[in-house]
């Protein structure tokens, strides 16, 4: 568990957050991987884990009626996927698909979502940290969205 703590203490989202609070998420955590064009999850499905991408580079998509997947941001080492644990009805709003060999540490959400409970202070700490990120996704397929659909104009 200590290369773990190490690990998530690294992490852009984790780093400076206090290795009280690192403790407690590393409680949640496991590595893991995808091959290339493996899926981590699907929209619709269950929002269950949330991944620290340590490793390679994972496609977010959406699929548009009559277009097939829209690939509206790529992310990378450093970076995460998986935002709609946060809030209910707790459930994916995109695909996300490993572009080539991606290594993650997989967050339990559930795990993570009852420390946030029993702890509001975790809880305040972590939703600071993926908000920014959460809104630049939004802003991300907003952006996709206008592209596509601002052809031809």
């Amino acid at each position: 568990m200590e290369g773990l703590e190490r690990i998530l203490g690294e992490h852009p989202l984790f780093s400076g957050l206090g290795q009280e609070f690192i403790d407690l998420a590393a409680g949640c955590a496991k590595n893991t991987r995808f091959n290339a064009d493996e899926y981590l999850f699907h929209a619709e499905d269950p929002a269950d884990w949330i991944y620290l991408v340590r490793y390679g580079r994972v496609a977010l998509e959406l699929a548009a009626p009559g277009q097939g997947a829209m690939q509206f941001e790529t992310v990378g080492e450093g970076e995460v996927v998986g935002l709609t644990w946060l809030l209910p009805p707790y459930r994916w709003g995109y695909d996300a698909r490993a572009l080539d060999l991606t290594r993650a540490i997989a967050l339990d959400a559930r795990c993570l979502r009852d420390k946030c409970e029993a702890d509001n202070r975790l809880g305040y700490a972590l939703f600071k940290r993926f908000l920014p990120v959460l809104v630049q996704r939004l802003q991300a397929m907003r952006l996709q969205m206008l592209d596509v659909y601002g052809r031809g104009r």
